[in-house]
C-alpha cells in the first residue's frame, strides 16, 4: 500500500504565492495568523492524516459498516481516530471562539480538509458534514438552537448530518413528501430519507440531523420546504442527550463504493413523529 504524505512544500506555496494568505491574515480577527502558525497547523494535520487516518484507509475499505439492530458499527479504528481528531481540536478551526472555535480563515481550513480527505475521505466525510452544519446555524439558527446545538457540533463531540434526498425524489427536491406538522413549539418530523451520509454511526455520542420537510398547506414545490433540526437524542435541560428521538437507519446503501462511511437510509416518525 503507498504511504500517505501530505505535500506541505506545494500547500504552502499555494496559500502563500497563489491564495493570499498574507491578505487574509490582514482581515479583522485574523491579526494572529502568521505562516509559522499557518505551517504548524499543516505539520500536525499532516502527521494525522499520515499516521491515524491513512492507514485505516484500506482496511476501512475492506471491513466496511455493518448495521446491527438499528446500530451502525464502522470500521475497526475509526471511532478511536474521530476520538483523536476532535481531541485535537481539528473540528473547530474556522469557527467562533465564543462557541469554542478557534477562529482561523477558512483558507487554512480547506488545505487542512484537503488533508483529511487525500488521507481518508471516509472517515472525512463526517467532519465535514458537521461543519455545514455548524455553517447553517451560524447563518441561520435562531439564538435557542444555538445555545443547544453549537458548542457540541463545533467541538464535534456530537456530529451533523445533511437530509436532503428521498426514494421518489432523487435530485428533484420539489417531490419531497416528508412532513413537518406542527406539535406546540416545535414540529413532528415523518418520512423518509436516503442516501444519507453518515446518517448512523458509533463516532459521537448524539447526531444533529438536518432535514428538509414540507408543512401541510404549505406551497408546491420548492418554496414550500423548510429545514428542521432533528437530533437523534433529544436535548436534555442540562445540554446532554436525553430519550432517543423517533428516527433510525433502516439500511445502509452502497454509494460510489465508499465502504467505511456509512451511507444511510433513514426513517423518521414511525413512532408518531421525530
Amino acid at each position: 500500500m503507498t504511504e500517505y504524505r501530505a505535500p506541505l512544500a506545494d500547500m504552502r506555496f499555494v496559500l502563500n504565492e497563489l491564495a493570499g494568505l498574507d491578505a487574509v491574515a490582514q482581515l479583522p480577527g485574523f491579526d494572529e495568523v502568521s505562516p509559522d502558525l499557518v505551517d504548524a497547523i499543516l505539520e500536525q494535520a499532516g502527521k494525522l492524516g499520515a499516521e491515524v487516518l491513512a492507514p485505516l484507509n484500506r482496511s476501512g475499505d475492506i471491513e466496511g459498516c455493518q448495521l446491527e439492530n438499528g446500530v451502525v458499527r464502522t470500521p475497526k479504528g475509526f471511532p478511536e481516530a474521530y476520538a483523536q481528531f476532535i481531541e485535537g481540536g481539528w473540528n473547530g478551526i474556522p469557527f467562533d471562539p465564543d462557541y469554542g472555535g478557534q477562529g482561523l480563515p477558512w483558507l487554512v481550513t480547506t488545505a487542512v480538509y484537503e488533508i483529511w480527505h487525500a488521507a481518508n475521505m471516509a472517515f472525512a466525510l463526517c467532519p465535514t458534514l458537521t461543519q455545514a452544519a455548524v455553517e447553517l446555524l451560524s447563518v441561520h439558527g435562531s439564538d435557542g438552537l444555538k445555545a443547544v446545538f453549537m458548542e457540541k457540533l463545533v467541538s464535534g463531540v456530537w456530529a451533523g448530518t445533511m437530509n436532503l434526498t428521498e426514494p421518489q425524489a432523487g435530485s428533484d427536491l420539489s417531490k419531497i413528501r416528508t412532513q413537518a406538522v406542527r406539535d406546540g413549539e416545535g414540529y413532528l418530523i415523518s418520512g423518509h430519507k436516503i442516501f444519507i451520509t453518515h446518517g448512523e454511526h458509533d463516532f459521537t455520542e448524539n447526531i444533529v440531523h438536518m432535514v428538509l420537510a414540507r408543512t401541510p398547506g404549505g406551497a408546491d414545490g420548492i418554496k414550500g420546504l423548510s429545514l428542521f433540526v432533528v437530533p437523534k437524542f433529544l436535548v436534555k435541560d442540562d445540554g446532554s442527550p436525553g430519550p432517543r428521538n423517533d428516527l433510525r437507519c433502516v439500511s445502509l446503501e452502497h454509494k460510489m463504493g465508499i465502504n467505511a462511511s456509512p451511507t444511510c437510509v433513514m426513517s423518521f416518525g414511525d413512532g408518531g413523529g421525530a
